[in-house]
């Protein structure tokens, strides 16, 4: 898996859409930045950075930091982020001390996951008693996912092999591990500590274009829209 993600041509960025939308539920949570006290923000698991540079106009005063385990990942987050490091949640811990993060960026990372609830303790420990928890997966129950699967059809977003696409639309494999419903997500986040505060959609950058207006209107339900996005509150 980890010579899978540090391939150059596995792709690290998603959807804008996605990203401004999630960028504008974190600076709706942490507000205006205070002089002097800037929240620390963690975009764990940032890629390329760019998810998180759409956001930066939006988080001006506050200290961002993209964190990643691919060095290639890494250095072009670097050019568009502020700061940088490396970092690996599934293996010995994120390197910050614990209650020191006011928001985590998860965007796009659980669905890769072997041990996802591993991975949700340690984003509980690095952030302080109610920071907050900003996190994008793709919906397993999207709206065309479940006339799909009614017509015998691998869902949009799960993969059978790393090295092909198999029995679903689309033709790029992306590695996805793991895909869960909203309903499926909120209760992981419950019982990992977390107080789920609102649940949203987003758009799929990859729907055809005919089907694009269908996608945005679906958004309006998260639980058919294509992208979860979660704002949750560490207990």
């Amino acid at each position: 898996m980890r010579g899978f993600y540090e391939n150059p041509a596995v792709p690290v960025a998603s959807g804008a859409e996605r990203s401004r939308r999630q960028a504008r539920m974190l600076a709706r949570a942490l507000g205006p930045a205070h002089p002097g006290a800037p929240a620390t923000v963690l975009d764990v698991g940032c890629g390329d950075g760019s998810a998180m540079a759409l956001a930066l106009p939006l988080l001006r005063g506050h200290r961002v930091v993209g964190v990643d385990w691919s060095r290639d990942a890494l250095r072009r987050a670097a050019t568009r982020l502020p700061a940088v490091v490396r970092g690996d949640i599934s293996g010995g811990g994120l390197p910050f001390a614990s209650g020191s993060a006011d928001a985590v960026v998860f965007g796009e990372v659980i669905e890769h996951l072997v041990d996802p609830d591993a991975a949700l303790d340690e984003l509980r420990r690095v952030l302080r008693p109610g920071g907050h928890l900003l996190l994008s997966t793709p919906n397993l129950a999207a709206w065309y996912n479940r006339g799909l699967l009614l017509a015998g059809v691998q869902p949009v977003f799960s993969e059978v092999s790393l090295r092909g696409v198999h029995g679903r639309p689309g033709e790029q494999v992306v590695g996805h591990l793991r895909l869960c419903t909203a309903r499926a997500l909120r209760s992981l986040l419950t019982a990992s500590g977390f107080e789920v505060v609102r649940t949203a959609g987003a758009p799929f950058h990859g729907v055809p274009r005919p089907l694009r207006a269908l996608d945005r209107a679906a958004c309006r339900l998260p639980s058919l829209a294509s992208i979860l996005l979660v704002h949750a509150r560490r207990v």
